[in-house]
């Protein structure tokens, strides 16, 4: 209510503005395509969520000496809870409240983690590192070649959905 004329006719201008200049960035209707850039930066802020998530598992499981699927299950599910903290974080900083933070970090991060867990889990499993211990540099590799060639894979699935207003263009609206 303390806005002036001239307080309201700059943020209207600012506004236009600043939504003409999405619009020219993103293509017609506002999220035609996402640079690489984006992408890639959006692939690995989530990579960097299931990577320590995943490691966290893989190292737990084969520490307890639990079998394969036990120790792939608590890999996975560390890396979806990582990955989607890792959001939620941001959210929660940006002033969202937890029940919309939750909702936003859902939409924009399973459909990314899940790819990468996919490809990652993928390339340990056919190259026979599960049956390798932690000193093993077959484990290592793998599980790290693993995250590279899934990166490979995810940022253009995150490219697409970025450029489509979904994914990851879901929590740039709080940035």
């Amino acid at each position: 209510m303390g806005m002036t004329v001239m307080d309201h006719t700059a943020h209207h201008t600012s506004t236009a503005h600043d939504h003409a200049a999405h619009q020219a960035a993103s293509g017609p209707g506002g999220h035609g395509g996402a640079s690489w850039g984006t992408a890639a930066k959006a692939t690995l802020h989530c990579l960097t969520g299931c990577a320590i998530g995943e490691i966290l598992g893989m190292v737990i499981g084969t520490a307890l000496l639990w079998g394969n699927v036990p120790t792939m299950v608590l890999a996975i599910t560390l890396a979806f809870v990582f990955g989607y903290s890792f959001t939620l974080f941001a959210l929660r900083r940006a002033g969202l409240d937890f029940k919309s933070a939750v909702k936003v970090a859902l939409a924009a991060d399973t459909v990314s983690i899940a790819i990468m867990e996919l490809v990652d889990n993928g390339v340990i499993a056919l190259s026979g590192a599960m049956d390798a211990h932690l000193s093993d540099a077959l484990f290592w590799t793998a599980l790290l070649g693993g995250f590279a060639v899934a990166f490979v894979i995810t940022t253009p699935v995150n490219k697409w959905m970025i450029g489509r207003g979904k994914g990851h263009a879901v929590v740039h609206a709080y940035h």
